[in-house]
């Protein structure tokens, strides 16, 4: 039986704000109902709960598999979670940039629940891009010459050593810099859930379009990029106390905005288990 949420836009394009649901306690026909809201709209923001690390992952776990960060530090006690933060005498944010998580893994993770910790007095918001509603937005052209192409995701220019975090303050809090990240997916992917084209590259991990140099790449890429940084296709989830978002990378990008020096800011993180990306 369908469960119908009570739930608003969180903009005209891209989230949704889900109410009344007590996560800890979503199962069964209110986790499908929140699963099809996170696909169709992108990232799905809950207020007011109160959910323990113990209640995080089992939550985790009834979505589905989840994948053990390989570079942000994790827990001891919980090593399900990663955790994101920046203390209030760094400089340097993670995810500080348009990116989509694991884009450069070659089976990439679906998405992520995030719980908010420690919020700055104000600032730290996120952004999100619904990839759905830049593909439609693309001109007839751009679409059939993207058509069939396919284009190349690396991590390592960020994480690895001499990477762009690597040089920072946070770089030595990550782990896993020895590791080399590369995948191939298509720049037009199908969800594989909603049957939604969407488009699938982003500037921080889209490095060229395969078969290309990274020169010969940039125009095509610049240009797809722009599409996606359009606000009209944004959201921006402002962090409150018990605020959770769950979001699916296949349909968005996200931006967390570093506004808030001087500053602490943590936040929770589980990786849900994708699938294999498909045109």
């Amino acid at each position: 039986m369908a469960v119908d949420l009570k739930s608003e836009p969180l903009a005209p394009q891209c989230g949704v704000t889900i109410h009344d649901i007590r996560l800890a306690e979503a199962e069964d026909e209110t986790l499908d109902a929140i699963r099809r809201a996170v696909f169709e709209h992108g990232v799905a923001v809950f207020r007011d709960q109160a959910l323990s690390p113990e209640e995080h992952i089992e939550l985790a776990k009834r979505w589905g598999g989840i994948d053990i960060n390989n570079y942000f530090p994790l827990t001891d006690a919980h090593p399900e979670i990663a955790v994101v933060r920046k203390a209030a005498g760094q400089e340097t944010n993670i995810g500080g940039a348009w990116h989509t998580d694991h884009s450069y893994d070659q089976v990439p993770a679906m998405g992520s629940i995030l719980v908010a910790r420690i919020l700055p007095p104000k600032g730290g918001d996120t952004l999100f891009a619904h990839m759905g509603a830049a593909y439609d937005a693309l001109d007839e052209d751009t679409k059939r010459e993207i058509e069939g192409l396919e284009a190349f995701h690396t991590a390592d220019h960020v994480y690895k050593e001499g990477g762009i975090y690597a040089q920072t303050d946070i770089g030595g809090e990550l782990r896993g810099q020895d590791l080399t990240t590369g995948a191939t997916h298509p720049v037009v992917v199908r969800h594989p859930s909603t049957g939604r084209k969407l488009l699938y590259v982003n500037p921080s991990f889209t490095v060229t379009i395969a078969g290309r140099s990274r020169a010969d790449s940039l125009p095509l890429l610049e240009k797809l990029f722009a599409e996606a940084r359009n606000p009209a296709h944004h959201a921006r989830v402002v962090w409150e106390p018990g605020t959770v978002t769950i979001w699916d990378n296949r349909t968005t990008w996200h931006n967390a905005l570093n506004d808030y020096h001087g500053h602490a800011r943590e936040m929770h993180r589980i990786t849900l288990t994708g699938e294999k990306l498909a045109a």
